[in-house]
């Protein structure tokens, strides 16, 4: 069994930061932990908007707190995001992520991911080993 909590990922290696200042994610389960998926406590600051494209992985998203939108690129459709919101990147989705206030969001990934990704000029995190 695997018992973590969110205090204790802070201010360790669990604890991921954006350069750019956008959001920070707590990475509460990685690919290490053998659950199949990774799961992550991630925060996005108010005012900001993210560019994301995770075309080597799948990521779900709900969010606990706070407001924003997700635009799909594809298509331009913005859907409002707020507490108790679910979407899943389940094609890939090229997406603007934009918090109006503080968002606080649970994410999980598949694959799972190691903890030691950077995302890449796209938004993408690199194919899983």
């Amino acid at each position: 069994m695997i018992v973590r909590t969110l205090q204790a990922a802070l201010g360790t290696e669990r604890d991921v930061r954006d350069p750019n200042g956008h959001w920070v994610s707590r990475r509460l389960l990685l690919k290490g932990d053998g659950m199949g998926f990774s799961m992550h406590d991630t925060v996005i600051f108010a005012g900001t908007e993210t560019h994301l494209w995770y075309k080597h992985h799948l990521e779900a998203v709900y969010c606990v707190g706070g407001e924003g939108e997700i635009e799909e690129l594809a298509n331009g459709t913005i859907h409002p995001i707020r507490p108790g919101t679910l979407y899943a990147l389940n094609n890939h989705d090229e997406h603007l992520l934009r918090a109006t206030s503080e968002l606080h969001l649970v994410c999980v990934f598949n694959p799972p991911v190691t903890g030691e990704e950077v995302h890449d000029a796209d938004g993408a995190y690199p194919p899983a080993e």
